[in-house]
């Protein structure tokens, strides 16, 4: 445990910071999740969900929550799907 008082603030930062980059990975996990099985199932929202997805991708690499090239990846795989769907 930290004594200096900056090092206290720091590690209750970094906790904070550390549940919110979990619960916000999580949730960008679930939409690229469910952007895939509705593409996979060709529902009629595919390409509504495929947008928000690739959307939150596209904010998720710009704050540095994951790595551009994982983004445009992702993104590609998502794309590829929904034009071999029509």
């Amino acid at each position: 445990m930290p004594n200096i008082k900056s090092a206290i603030k720091r590690v209750k930062q970094s906790a904070r910071r550390t549940e919110i980059n979990k619960h916000k990975k999580s949730e960008l996990k679930t939409v690229v999740k469910n952007a895939h099985q509705a593409l996979d199932a060709s529902a009629a929202n595919s390409a509504e969900k495929a947008l928000i997805a690739q959307k939150k991708l596209d904010k998720a690499a710009g704050k540095g929550l994951i790595h551009k090239n994982k983004a445009a990846r992702q993104k590609s795989q998502i794309a590829k799907k929904l034009n071999n769907m029509s």
